[in-house]
């Protein structure tokens, strides 16, 4: 199918890699032009530190992570031609969706805000904070989501090349630059969609969960537009913010554990691992 040729091509890779390297130096030269505070140097090369960690550990866990899509493959409900038009759509539609409850289920279940946490924890929104990604969403249980797409029929590959475009596309997003984009608000996740999402702001929590799409987020009640009666910030609500990847990355599991282990009874400590990340 040629899924895997175009996943593993090393030239492919290298210029996705020199491209994003590129345009994060050209939004850091744009921001000291514009004497805005855009980029704090030792935020930014923890955010490198988080991404080296998260993708030492996904090309580990490759393999394990294949076989219950395989398995699910092999027993799946339908054949059809993967490439054709309405498998690529419905794919993308799938994909959408399933996307839209992972990340959702990752802000309220503390469980998978451990793993998502890191993410969030920039006090900047620029290009570097998108590779800022947790290295434990495989034990958060993130791929669980993404199963009905191999048991219906998709391939595998199909789905990882799926999601690999909707996370090359949130790399654009993350930025404070871009202006808004007119009538595609409506139906993309833009970057002033995104900048709320990341916003710790009160109206802004827990809104615009949406990869590529927005739409979801209007169907199902969690769209916010910026608050125009303040300015927006970011970082972790109460967090106190750190540059050792380690910590980044391992902060939040630290704490709910902790967590876990003080409280009484086996219903609090169910609550503290599973429950909302607020308490």
């Amino acid at each position: 199918m040629g899924y895997a040729s175009i996943l593993l091509d090393p030239t492919l890779r290298r210029v996705i890699l020199f491209t994003a390297i590129g345009l994060m130096l050209l939004e850091y030269g744009i921001g000291r032009l514009a004497h805005q505070d855009t980029h704090d140097w030792r935020e930014s090369v923890a955010s490198f530190g988080v991404a080296l960690g998260q993708n030492l550990l996904r090309a580990v866990e490759a393999g394990i992570l294949a076989v219950p899509f395989a398995f699910l493959y092999e027993h799946r409900l339908f054949d059809f031609e993967q490439t054709s038009l309405p498998a690529l759509a419905g794919l993308f539609l799938g994909s959408e969706l399933l996307y839209y409850w992972q990340h959702r289920a990752s802000h309220r279940i503390r469980w998978m805000w451990a793993t998502h946490a890191v993410h969030h924890s920039t006090t900047r929104l620029n290009l570097t904070a998108a590779i800022r990604l947790g290295w434990t969403g495989n034990i958060s249980g993130n791929f669980l989501f993404f199963l009905p797409l191999a048991l219906i029929g998709f391939h595998p590959l199909a789905i990882v090349a799926m999601l690999g475009i909707n996370l090359l596309y949130q790399f654009f997003i993350h930025s404070e630059f871009a202006p808004k984009l007119g009538v595609l608000e409506w139906v993309l996740n833009t970057p002033s969609h995104h900048r709320v999402h990341h916003a710790c702001n009160t109206p802004c929590l827990d809104k615009n969960y949406g990869g590529i799409l927005i739409v979801f987020d209007r169907l199902f009640g969690t769209f916010a537009e910026q608050p125009s009666d303040q300015p927006l910030r970011f970082g972790l609500v109460g967090g106190t913010p750190s540059f050792n990847p380690i910590r980044i990355a391992l902060g939040e599991w630290i704490a709910m554990l902790g967590d876990a282990w003080k409280a009484r009874g086996a219903g609090a400590k169910l609550r503290a691992l599973f429950g909302p990340p607020e308490g």
